[in-house]
């Protein structure tokens, strides 16, 4: 039997806005998550929250810490804890590379989105570097003058 050859749908569950605001993002990876029957139920409704989260190494493996995905509402005895520490499935070269990488003083390991690649849960994680404030004001400089020129553009484009 032949695989199916479709290309698989992404749709994206949740974002972490804040994470391109306060680090500036060197490298970006995506990693499976392991997840539980009821973590996936409250996946399907939209509910997780990555505010909070950060990735680490630990023993060779890479595990996200605070991803909140609250309980199933129609869940039992059997539903998850909210914020547990949950593995990350990424291939041993990439978890050794960036393993070296975090060692560095600076910087961390943010998740950035989570999202549906098919039927599978997929983590969108950035090898981070803090800003400091006159780089977000530089930031924040850059889209405004992004907006303007998209305003500018499109007003010339009505008076055509």
């Amino acid at each position: 039997m032949a695989a199916d050859s479709r290309p698989r749908e992404r749709r994206s569950i949740a974002r972490n806005k804040r994470a391109t605001h306060e680090y500036l993002i060197q490298d970006e990876l995506e990693v499976g998550v392991v997840l539980r029957g009821t973590e996936v139920k409250s996946l399907r409704a939209s509910r997780v929250s990555l505010q909070e989260a950060y990735c680490f190494i630990k023993d060779g493996e890479l595990r996200i810490m605070r991803m909140h995905i609250p309980e199933y509402a129609q869940g039992n005895v059997h539903n998850h804890e909210p914020t547990r520490d949950r593995v990350l499935l990424a291939k041993k070269r990439e978890i050794e590379k960036w393993s070296k990488a975090v060692r560095e003083k600076g910087t961390t390991l943010v998740p950035l989105e989570i999202f549906w690649d098919g039927s599978l849960v997929k983590l969108r994680i950035g090898l981070a570097r803090g800003k400091k404030l006159h780089d977000k004001r530089q930031s924040k400089r850059e889209k405004d003058d992004r907006r303007e020129v998209d305003r500018a553009m499109k007003s010339a484009r009505r008076g055509e």
